[in-house]
């Protein structure tokens, strides 16, 4: 097998506002590692973890998970912020890391304060999801060295498995977008105009679906679904910090 550094949860405390990134389905933290830095040279303190599963060389840790391993990494996540001080914080995620991002926005987790996602299926849309998967495991699998004959047999249990799992996260997504009109806190909506991954028009579903709350959508014409590290990135960092600029932190309450 070859050595490959596997990305590592990134966490860099700065000042009293702490923000919670999540990352993609078959990602890692390094979805969001640039806006994880900019929002750290802003002042913020940031906690961008790994999904259980994610970050290894086998395709199959992913598939061993399941969306309550993965709400429970969430609740754990929050929990870790507020160990570590911070009673308020935003949440914010990338494609699946959107769709619990948003389930912990409509069971108003206490001190969750705003948040949003960015190219997330909130409400299920027609998507290549499974396609990509296999795209990725197959790349993954080479990367490590893995035999073409011992990847041929692997990817056929791969293939069966991520569609089994993603019915699951869409049952997950479906739950969460019945309850979108309980989130009372400020919702931020980014969504890339070349998302080749699911329909990008979902998002205006979502958007009419918050009606308890303040909500701001944001379009990106040149991106595709990996919005956080398109030629996009820079934009939605900085609309990203107008957002929590925008929320009202404990300091201001003072």
């Amino acid at each position: 097998m070859k050595k490959i550094s596997l990305p590592k949860p990134l966490f860099t405390q700065n000042g009293s506002r702490a923000v919670l990134l999540l990352h993609a389905y078959s990602g890692s933290s390094n979805d969001v590692r640039m806006m994880s830095r900019y929002l750290e040279k802003e002042n913020y303190t940031v906690y961008s973890p790994n999904f259980s599963g994610h970050a290894t060389v086998a395709p199959e840790n992913i598939l061993a998970k399941s969306t309550s391993d993965w709400w429970q990494d969430t609740i754990e996540a929050i929990q870790f912020l507020k160990e570590h001080g911070y009673k308020e914080l935003a949440i914010f995620g990338l494609s699946m890391g959107g769709i619990f991002t948003m389930s912990a926005l409509t069971d108003q987790l206490e001190g969750v304060i705003g948040g949003g996602f960015f190219c997330s299926p909130i409400v299920p849309v027609k998507n290549k999801v499974p396609e990509n998967f296999a795209l990725y495991a197959d790349k993954v699998l080479k990367m490590a060295g893995v035999s073409t004959q011992e990847r041929a047999e692997r990817m056929v249990n791969i293939k069966t498995a991520s569609y089994e799992q993603l019915s699951d996260i869409e049952a997950f997504s479906k739950q969460t977008a019945n309850k979108l009109a309980q989130i009372e806190v400020p919702v931020f909506m980014a969504q890339a105009g070349k998302d080749e991954m699911i329909d990008p028009m979902g998002v205006y579903q979502t958007a009419q679906a918050l009606t308890q709350t303040r909500s701001t959508l944001n379009w990106y014409p040149n991106s595709d679904h990996v919005l956080t590290v398109g030629p996009d990135h820079k934009q939605l960092e900085q609309d990203v910090l107008a957002f929590l600029n925008t929320l009202s932190w404990n300091e201001e309450k003072e």
